[in-house]
C-alpha cells in the first residue's frame, strides 16, 4: 500500500490541470489493473478524467467513492517530498485523499466477491466537483450504502454529518477615471465592493454555526485609476437547508449602496448539508464490526458524500487514511492505521453486499467516455 501511494503521490494533479489529472488516472488505472485484474472505464466530462470499476450484471450497490485530484500545483514535490519516517507518511495530497484511493482499491481485491460494487474515482473533487457531480449521483442512485473515502477527521473519527457549501462570485462594476485628476467622474467599484463584503459578512449566524466568509477579492488596474471593477468570492457554510436557502436568497438580493454602480451574482449552492441521518445506520454497523472503537464527527468541510446523502442514500464518510494537516505544508498520514482501515473497509463492504440485491432504478448519466461519444 506504501508503494501504490508513493505511485499517486509523485503523480502531481491539480484539479485544475486536465492533462496532469490523466496521468493521474493511468497511475490509478494501473493500481487497480494489478489488484482486481480488470481495465476501468476512463469516463471524460469538459476535459477531466474519472475512473469507473464495475462488477456484476445488475446494477451497483454499493458504491467506494474518491477523487484523485489535490490542491497542490505541479512542482509541490520540490518542496514537499514524499518520505516514510517514523510511521508517518508524508506527501503532497497523501491525506487528502490519495491513500484513500488506494484503500478503496486494496479494500476491493480483498472481497470474496465483487458483484454489486462500484468504485468511482474522481478528477474534480477539490474544486466541487463540477465535471463529475451527475455521474457521482448517477451511481449513488441504485445503491443501498455510499462508502466515501475521504480522510477521517481528527484521530480517526468517522465523518458523520457535514456543512452543506455554498459558493459565490460579487462581481461589481463602476466607472474609471483618473485618480489624481477628476476622481470625482468615477464610480469606485472597490468603495461598493467594501460595502458589499460587510454585508455579505454579516449574513453569518454563529449560534446556528452558518459561516459566511468573502474570500478571493480583486479591485481595480493601476495605482492612479479609479477601479472600474472589483469582485469577491464568498464561501458559505451550514448545517441545514433552510440556512443554506436564507443565505442563498440574501446574497442574490444584495442591492448596489451607489445608485450608478451594478452587480452581478455568479454561482450558488453546491452541495446540501450531509444530514447525521444519512450515516447513522452505517455508522452502527462500522463500530459493531470495529468493536465498539470508532468515534465520530461533524466537521465544516464538504465532499461528494454530500450528493449521495441527499439523494437519501445511506452515505458514511471519513473512512480513508488517519492523519492530518489536509491542504497544509503537514499534510501526512498514520502508516499504522492503513491496514486497519482498509480491512474495515472491506467488512463493511462484504457485508451491505451480502444483504440481497436493490431495486432502486437508475438512469444514464450525460457522460462522454475516453475515445467515445
Amino acid at each position: 500500500m506504501i508503494d501504490d501511494i508513493e505511485t499517486l503521490v509523485r503523480c502531481e494533479s491539480p484539479s485544475a490541470d486536465h492533462e496532469a489529472v490523466a496521468r493521474s488516472a493511468e497511475a490509478v488505472a494501473g493500481i487497480g489493473r494489478r489488484l482486481l485484474g480488470v481495465e476501468p472505464e476512463r469516463i471524460v466530462t469538459g476535459g477531466c478524467t474519472h475512473l469507473r470499476w464495475r462488477f456484476g450484471d445488475g446494477e451497483p450497490r454499493v458504491l467506494l467513492l474518491g477523487h484523485h485530484d489535490t490542491v497542490w500545483p505541479i512542482g509541490s514535490l520540490r518542496t514537499h517530498p514524499f518520505s516514510v519516517e517514523g510511521g508517518i507518511l508524508r506527501g503532497p495530497g497523501c491525506f487528502d485523499m490519495k491513500a484513500g484511493v488506494v484503500m478503496a482499491l486494496h479494500a476491493a481485491a480483498a472481497l470474496p466477491g465483487r458483484d454489486g460494487l462500484s468504485i468511482l474515482i474522481t478528477g474534480d473533487e477539490e474544486i466541487g466537483s463540477p465535471l463529475s457531480r451527475t455521474l457521482i449521483e448517477k451511481e449513488a442512485r441504485s445503491c443501498d450504502a455510499v462508502f466515501v473515502l475521504e480522510a477521517s477527521a481528527d484521530g480517526g473519527a468517522l465523518k458523520t454529518r457535514r456543512k452543506g457549501v455554498s459558493l459565490y462570485r460579487v462581481e461589481v462594476e463602476g466607472r474609471a477615471a483618473h485618480a489624481g485628476l477628476e476622481p470625482e467622474k468615477g464610480v469606485n467599484a472597490g468603495i461598493e465592493v467594501a460595502h458589499q463584503i460587510l454585508a455579505i459578512a454579516a449574513l453569518a449566524d454563529a449560534d446556528r454555526g452558518t459561516t459566511v466568509v468573502p474570500t478571493a477579492l480583486t479591485a481595480g488596474t493601476t495605482t492612479n485609476t479609479v477601479p472600474a471593477k472589483a469582485s469577491v468570492a464568498v464561501d458559505v457554510r451550514v448545517w441545514d437547508a433552510a440556512e443554506q436557502e436564507r443565505v442563498d436568497r440574501a446574497i442574490r438580493s444584495l442591492a448596489p449602496v451607489h445608485e450608478e454602480v451594478r452587480i452581478r451574482i455568479d454561482g450558488g449552492i453546491n452541495r446540501a448539508p450531509l444530514d447525521a441521518g444519512a450515516s447513522s445506520e452505517l455508522f452502527r454497523l462500522a463500530n459493531e464490526l470495529a468493536a465498539g472503537t470508532l468515534t465520530q464527527a461533524a466537521v465544516g468541510g464538504a465532499s461528494d458524500g454530500n450528493f449521495t446523502a441527499g439523494l437519501g442514500i445511506p452515505t458514511l464518510d471519513g473512512l480513508g487514511a488517519v492523519g492530518g494537516g489536509a491542504h497544509a505544508d503537514d499534510e501526512h498520514v498514520v502508516v499504522a492505521e492503513l491496514p486497519r482501515r482498509t480491512a474495515l473497509l472491506t467488512a463493511l463492504a462484504e457485508t451491505v453486499l451480502a444483504r440481497g440485491s436493490s431495486s432502486t432504478p437508475t438512469n444514464e448519466p450525460g457522460e462522454t467516455r475516453a475515445g467515445q461519444r
